[in-house]
């Protein structure tokens, strides 16, 4: 920037030494005693008016670049959609795992999942010691992959909420599900449609950060695009409510069956 404005300067200079000499030339008589113009007068006219054309030209290209500059607006559609869509999805999966943990009088290969086993003084999924395979729809088989938990594993079941009291069969448990109390598909169904509700109130949120989102970006966003927008985060919400609704009505039907 420095060396543009010197330049920039220095030229200015020149011209007006030429403008001066040029001045003096002109007001100055020759041998007649009559002002004329002689070759170098010529001269520095013509200099003149090449230099003011050049500095014309110039102004004319820099406004004519100024003029077609065009902004690029991003498009910040499908970050949104995706953000949106992933925090809904995360809610689905999360009341699924919740669910999965709620006994009903099925048998279920999930409905041990959620249970903490402590062996060699460390706590773990019993999932990642045992497979627990269903036997029947009454019945579940728990088979250790280390025979020496065989009792650590009963004594984490026996202790869960679910109610189950395992027998060790060889190397494996064998636990019978009870039939469920009238007043135990009573709480459980309280459950689910918390839990129902919960989920459903994530999805919104999500929603609204995405309404958010799109109000954030303002007048660089289209209202047709804007618009749109919205009616495809509203079409996202409507489906994972629904999804949600649906799985909730079946948990609720398994509970009711017994």
């Amino acid at each position: 920037m420095a060396i543009s404005v010197r330049r920039a300067f220095s030229y200015r200079s020149i011209l007006l030494l030429h403008c001066r000499h040029l001045s003096h030339i002109i007001h100055s008589p020759n041998l007649t005693g009559s002002p004329s113009l002689n070759p170098s007068a010529s001269s520095a006219l013509d200099f003149l008016r090449e230099s003011r054309r050049g500095f014309a030209k110039g102004r004319k290209s820099k406004d004519s670049d100024a003029g077609n500059t065009v902004e690029v607006v991003p498009d910040i559609g499908p970050a949104v959609k995706e953000n949106a869509m992933s925090q809904m999805d995360a809610a689905v999966v999360a009341l699924s795992r919740e669910l999965s943990k709620l006994r009903t009088g099925r048998a279920s290969a999930g409905m041990l999942d959620h249970i903490i086993v402590e062996t060699g003084g460390v706590k773990m999924p019993l999932s990642r010691l045992a497979v627990v395979s269903v036997l029947d729809p009454k019945t579940l088989s728990v088979t250790p992959y280390d025979l020496d938990a065989l009792k650590q594993l009963e004594n984490a079941i026996v202790s869960s909420p679910l109610g189950l009291n395992p027998k060790a069969d060889g190397e494996r448990l064998i636990a019978v599900i009870p039939p469920l109390t009238k007043e135990h598909i009573q709480a459980m169904c309280k459950v689910v449609a918390k839990s129902c509700e919960d989920v459903k109130q994530s999805i919104r949120r999500a929603r609204q950060k995405a309404l958010d989102m799109i109000k954030k970006a303002g007048s660089s966003l289209p209202k047709d695009v804007a618009k749109r927008l919205e009616k495809e985060v509203d079409e996202l919400t409507k489906k994972f409510v629904k999804s949600a609704e649906d799985m909730c009505k079946a948990k609720e039907k398994e509970i009711a069956e017994g």
